[in-house]
């Protein structure tokens, strides 16, 4: 669920050296290369940690950073090529910088990354946990990345596993087989993702290595052959957007969700199919925390057009319940 936990500032550490595979030899932009600026007054109130959380996979993501002075760092693959991006809240202003041949493109979309395209007062609670929730939020809003395949990704990787393990799977694909992120990251870490070639082209046996059965490594080598074409979904309205992806076996409603709600800043898209959220919000709605997913669209069909604003901000909110099982043992396909 795109929110679920908000990003931590965590102290940047370098991956391991074995993590990096010694045949690669590219290198991060040079320093000289000069970067490139731009100033945004976001239209109301925004809060960076709250609008790009969602965009991090795990504390050590290698493609995205938070550090101790609030700075956001984040490395993509854009249809120009591999770019940094980094966004400071100066004030009631944001200003961001950005590196690398995709430079432009990112500083281009940065109102639709931070929510611009946004509409919060579409959103009517008819809760009184949402209204306090909102009102406790007001720099909540939906970003877009307008990247389909970054999103679509590491959601493949999170198919019926614990989300350690998706975070680790995540980590090791990316750090070996991307490339350092340009610009003045190598302190940070941050690498970018490898292009759909690159996906096409990790052998079998580095899948099992990062711990990814061949049902997910399967439908991620579906997905890279046809990059192009699932790419041009983040110019599409949801529905259509949704049957795109899902035209790819492997990819259902949880994933096509959990893509859409990042590089579209889909509003409606909701996760059916999460083994936690319904539950999550038939508590928080109805104090029915044995909810499956039908009840849980019944409870949010009051909010229809906006139902993944409204689980957000119960997620937000912090009424979830008790846990009453132990955590899910994560797998281990490595030793098999």
């Amino acid at each position: 669920m795109a929110g679920r936990f908000a990003p931590r500032t965590a102290r940047a550490a370098l991956p391991p050296r074995s993590a990096v595979p010694m045949r690669r030899t590219v290198a991060s932009a040079p320093l000289s290369a000069p970067p490139v600026t731009r100033e945004w007054t976001p239209p109301g109130p925004l809060d960076l940690r709250l609008v790009l959380g969602p965009l991090r996979r795990g504390p050590a993501d290698p493609t995205f950073r938070r550090v101790a002075d609030g700075t956001f760092w984040r490395a993509s693959r854009t249809p120009e090529g591999p770019g940094t991006l980094r966004v400071t809240a100066c004030g009631g202003r944001i200003a961001a910088t950005a590196w690398g041949p995709g430079a432009n493109w990112l500083l281009d979309g940065l109102p639709a990354l931070l929510g611009a395209e946004d509409d919060p007062d579409a959103f009517a609670p008819r809760h009184r946990l949402l209204a306090l929730t909102r009102h406790r939020r007001p720099g909540l809003r939906l970003l877009r990345t307008g990247l389909v395949l970054e999103s679509l990704i590491p959601s493949v990787l999170e198919q019926k596993v614990t989300t350690d393990e998706a975070y680790r799977a995540w980590r090791h694909l990316v750090r070996r087989f991307g490339t350092p992120a340009p610009g003045p990251t190598a302190e940070l870490g941050l690498h970018v993702m490898p292009d759909p070639r690159g996906w096409a082209l990790i052998p079998s046996w580095e899948w099992h290595r990062a711990n990814v059965d061949a049902k997910r490594s399967s439908t991620i080598l579906r997905a890279v052959r046809v990059a192009r074409r699932l790419e041009e979904a983040a110019a599409m309205d949801l529905p259509e957007a949704k049957a795109r992806l899902e035209l790819i076996p492997g990819i259902g409603p949880w994933t096509s969700a959990e893509t859409l709600q990042r590089s579209n800043g889909a509003a409606d898209a909701v996760t059916v199919g999460d083994l936690h959220l319904p539950g999550i919000v038939g508590h928080a709605l109805a104090d029915d925390r044995d909810a499956d997913d039908a009840r849980m669209l019944a409870l949010l069909a009051p909010y229809a057009g906006q139902r993944h604003r409204a689980t957000r901000l119960i997620l937000l909110s912090g009424r979830t319940p008790e846990r009453r099982a132990p955590r899910m043992a994560p797998g281990n396909i490595v030793n098999l």
